[in-house]
């Protein structure tokens, strides 16, 4: 009998651990994100936008903690987002020349896009592209998440 006690014990206490560790890697991100730019800010920021396009949340490979949806601005300099991301870690800003919606089809084309910098808020956010970049030679932006391989969400703002 007292073994099976040490077991479930040792189970509950796993379990317990588990979904502690789980919550944290959700929720620190959260806690330690930077203050979010205000509406004022993106609309000022998406006032020279070349293009506008929507983050969606029914994407192929979207789900209850990996979407995005909103509007996304893009101008020469930077790209902005009014609306919202499910928060996670370390999450980067892509440019494709191919539209895709599925982790699979992100990692086969991943070679050839452009990583523009991290999202660090995920309630709006501005990213500021690299100098030199130009985005009217893609057609495609992607949220991913580097840390564990996910694709969250991406929209095509040009045919």
């Amino acid at each position: 009998m007292k073994f099976w006690k040490i077991i479930l014990l040792l189970l509950s206490h796993g379990v317990i651990g588990f979904v502690g560790f789980a919550a944290g890697i959700y929720t620190l991100p959260i806690i330690t994100a930077p203050d979010a730019p205000s509406v004022t800010e993106v609309r000022q920021l998406a006032g020279a936008a070349e293009y506008r396009t929507e983050f969606v949340r029914d994407l192929k490979d979207s789900d209850g903690l990996h979407w995005g949806e909103g509007t996304v601005a893009i101008s020469a300099d930077i790209v902005t987002l009014m609306g919202e991301l499910a928060p996670g870690p370390d999450y980067r800003l892509y440019f494709a020349k191919e539209f895709v919606e599925t982790e699979l089809d992100f990692k086969r084309l991943k070679s050839t896009m452009v990583d523009v910098g991290d999202i660090e808020t995920f309630k709006n956010f501005a990213v500021t592209l690299p100098e030199g970049f130009d985005p009217s030679e893609y057609n495609t932006v992607i949220v991913w998440c580097e840390s564990f391989n996910q694709f969250i969400t991406a929209a095509q703002y040009q045919s």
